[in-house]
């Protein structure tokens, strides 16, 4: 089972606006700029990331569930800033990968240990 909802919650109110601009600078780390589904609000959430050769897959840590992603599968969009610059992603889809095999092998041990199979991959828009 992934990570439980009331740390979510906790992090959502506290650790994520302590450790949230340092997201976009720490490898595997990002931040994903998403409009809320009922608040109507643009809002940043701190994740991890890892780029893919087509595109990225962002480790669902609370699940799939999590009110971010849902917010994201909603739009079927959704920015993301890294170290390397913002890019605007399309077409987000959740996959199972029990394997871990979508990550970076050093990470795979962490997210075994957090049971953490469900990743929401995207590719980057093309420009208009």
């Amino acid at each position: 089972m992934p990570l439980p909802k009331r740390l979510a919650r906790f992090n959502r109110r506290v650790t994520n606006r302590v450790l949230g601009p340092l997201a976009g600078r720490a490898p595997w780390f990002g931040l994903v700029g998403h409009r809320g589904r009922l608040s109507g609000q643009f809002l940043w959430t701190p994740v991890n990331v890892f780029c893919i050769p087509e595109g990225y897959v962002i480790a669902l840590m609370y699940g799939q569930d999590s009110q971010w992603a849902r917010n994201v599968l909603a739009a079927q969009r959704c920015v993301l800033k890294t170290r390397r610059g913002e890019v605007h992603l399309r077409e987000p889809r959740v996959v199972r990968d029990p394997g871990r095999r979508l990550v970076p092998a050093a990470i795979r041990p962490i997210l075994r240990a957090l049971d953490v199979e469900h990743f929401l991959v995207a590719w980057p828009a093309t420009p208009e």
